[in-house]
């Protein structure tokens, strides 16, 4: 059995969102949205991390053992993150979201994406570049990131 998107948490959205009427009666037209926001309360007691696992030459600092931690819904822990966070790897971390996200979506778990790991685009000193970091992703419960923070 399917349960209903509550109506609070509708016109939640439609507040958070800024929508028009006509805007919200769009988005509240559309079948993906609704799947979207009965799964998304679970996946926001979750927490995205990316650990550096290689690196080699990242001007930014980025140094194996180096997390980056995004909120289930994908924004960017900033009060966690690193002082520096390298706009070359953002790109690839966004791709992951999504991923990770649509999986979570599909009733999926997360975890088993197949391509976990990714790098900035930068080839590295090898190839002509400056240096090159690889990321891996995961989805944790909150509690265990708090416990990968320390």
């Amino acid at each position: 059995m399917t349960t209903q998107v509550p109506e609070q948490m509708w016109q939640l959205m439609k507040h958070r969102l800024g929508y028009t009427d006509a805007e919200y009666e769009k988005f509240r037209a559309e079948a993906r949205n609704e799947d979207v926001l009965r799964v998304g309360a679970d996946m926001a007691q979750k927490t995205i991390v990316f650990e550096v696992i290689e690196s080699s030459g990242c001007n930014s600092g980025h140094a194996v053992g180096t997390r980056i931690f995004f909120s289930g819904d994908g924004n960017l822990l900033t009060k966690l993150a690193p002082s520096k966070v390298c706009a070359y790897l953002l790109p690839i971390m966004g791709q992951a979201i999504f991923a990770i996200q649509e999986l979570w979506y599909a009733g999926a778990d997360p975890n088993a994406l197949r391509f976990k790991r990714a790098g900035c685009f930068d080839v590295g000193v090898q190839c002509g570049g400056w240096g090159h970091v690889v990321l891996e992703a995961s989805v944790v419960d909150r509690e265990r990131a708090a416990a990968l923070r320390s």
